[in-house]
């Protein structure tokens, strides 16, 4: 992996995908009427990702969070 701005930023659009995916799963299975706890653990996956997104595009900007999850 490049060590430079566009290498880290490149490397986190597979990270996006996967948070938006997760975030796809999760309409889905509110719209199916899928049980509360498989909603839940959607909406958790989908949290998490969206947050690993945020994280990683503050590291490659220079701006690391206080608290890396």
């Amino acid at each position: 992996m490049k060590r430079t701005l566009e290498g880290m930023v490149a490397a986190g659009e597979e990270l996006l995908r996967q948070a938006l995916d997760a975030n796809r799963r999760l309409q889905q299975a509110v719209a199916d009427g899928e049980p509360p706890e498989n909603v839940e653990r959607h909406r958790v996956l989908a949290d998490r990702l969206y947050r690993q997104v945020t994280e990683h595009q503050l590291i490659a900007t220079g701006k690391a969070p206080h608290i890396i999850h």
